[in-house]
């Protein structure tokens, strides 16, 4: 006797509307590898976005930040302006577990573009000995893979998007 096996999408991610796209922003399984990645992703971007938004460790806050992004980079002010958001609020809510999924697209982002715009240029390894003219993508390139994974399973077992898709089955 042959079986029928007829693939489906969770209950959560069939829903529509604003309940439905919660549901899958905020899906994630008990998984505390996920939470490891998510939490250390989170830790190592937020450093560089407390120098661009704050000032903090050696940045240039804010406003030093924008006029690099806007004048030097000449990127749009917009996009200048979600980097700092992506780096710092985004490293936040990832620490949390918040909207993992979003915030990582965000980190993501802002790794591909750092890597367009700035760092192939200067090769795969990051400048180790002074001996290059700037930074590679190897660094980038480690983030962007965890942003990767966080995007594709979400925040893991301790997140707050753990939590928000518990009360959203209920």
């Amino acid at each position: 006797m042959s079986q029928t096996h007829t693939l489906s999408a969770p209950a959560a991610v069939r829903s529509t509307g604003i309940r439905g796209a919660l549901a899958a922003l905020t899906a994630t399984e008990r998984d505390w590898s996920q939470t490891a990645l998510r939490v250390t992703l989170g830790a190592v971007m937020f450093p560089h976005g407390a120098q661009k938004l704050l000032g903090w460790f050696g940045g240039y806050g804010f406003e030093g930040t924008m006029g690099f992004l806007t004048g030097a980079v000449g990127l749009p002010w917009i996009v200048g302006l979600l980097v700092i958001v992506a780096e710092s609020f985004g490293a936040l809510a990832l620490v949390a577990g918040l909207f993992s999924r979003a915030a990582a697209f965000g980190v993501a982002a802002v790794m591909v573009g750092a890597v367009a715009t700035s760092h192939l240029a200067n090769g795969f390894f990051m400048n180790w000995t002074g001996q290059q003219a700037g930074e590679g993508f190897e660094y980038h390139l480690l983030a962007l893979v965890i942003a990767a994974a966080v995007m594709i399973r979400g925040g893991g077992a301790a997140s707050a998007d753990r939590a928000i898709a518990a009360r959203l089955r209920d």
